[in-house]
Parts: structure tokens; sequence; C-alpha cells
């Protein structure tokens, strides 16, 4: 069992995210948990013994952290249930999935199309996601590859051990 300030961090972790991004508490907390715990990967039923939780609920923030590549399942073989981890090491875990922001902008110009001979004045909202959804399709790339390499560095320094203890 967990003790109590590894139950409060999950606890700030599910006010964090769900002030942030209006993530329902149990998934914030599940991902907290999920941060600290010992072993790294958790059985559903661990899981919610651990947060004080139904199993539904931790399988529900385990589906919702799937969808945003944060959690990876695993069942090994002979096994009857799947194990739950953090997963840091997907683009999509560091926030440099570029495809959502190709996504925003395709569709923010699908707007602009419906507003093609609207002013300006109508259509500026539009505009300002295309061109900001561009950017970052473009610039995440060169931001991902400077963050490799510092986290290299910093795995050379030992300041950061390396991927396989993530």
């Amino acid at each position: 069992m967990p003790i109590d300030a590894e139950l409060t961090f999950a606890d700030h972790a599910g006010r964090f995210y769900a002030r942030q991004y209006a993530f329902p508490p149990m998934v914030g907390r599940l991902l907290g948990y999920l941060a600290i715990c010992d072993p790294r990967e958790q059985s559903i039923g661990d899981l919610a013994d651990a947060l004080l939780a139904s199993r539904s609920a931790i399988a529900g923030a385990v589906k919702t952290l799937e969808v945003v590549h944060l959690v990876q399942r695993s069942r090994a073989a002979g096994e009857r249930m799947d194990r739950v981890r953090l997963d840091l090491m997907s683009p999509q875990a560091f926030g440099f999935d570029v495809t959502e922001y190709v996504e925003q902008g395709n569709l923010a110009r699908e707007g602009l199309q419906v507003l093609k001979g609207a002013p300006v004045e109508r259509r500026a909202a539009l505009l300002h996601w295309a061109a900001f959804a561009d950017f970052l399709a473009e610039n995440l790339p060169a931001l991902e590859k400077q963050w490799k390499a510092h986290r290299a560095a910093l795995v050379k320094a030992g300041d950061l051990p390396d991927e396989s203890h993530l």
C-alpha cells in the first residue's frame, strides 16, 4: 500500500491535470501514482487498491491515458491480467507529435473555405488558429531534436537515468 505522501502526490497530480487539461481527477491521480509506484508495472487491481478506487474507475483512467499515449499495457505469457506502466518515450508524451497540429491547421483551413470571401474580422480567429498550428507543426521537430540532445547530455553527465529506467 502506498504511504500517505504518495497518495497526497497522486491527489495533487489529479487536481493539476483536472485543472490544466480537464481530465477527470482519477486520470491525473493514476498518472501521478504511476510516476512514483514500485514496481513500475501495476495491475488494475493493484492500482484500484493503492488509489482507493474502483476497478472500473481505474480501467477508465487507463483507457484515457492510452488514448494520449502516456501509458502502456502489457501481459506476460501465461498471465490473465494486464499490467500498466507510465510511458514517457512516445512523441505524444512530451507533446512532440505534430499530427495534432497538422490536423488543427487543416481544420482551420476548412473553416476558412466555409468563410471564403467573408471579411477578415470574421476569419481572424481561423487565420490565427491555422498560423499557430502551422508554426507548431513546423517547429516541434527541431525542438524535439534539441530536447533529445539535452536529455542525452544529462544522461551522460549522470543527471538523468537512461531511457531503460522510464
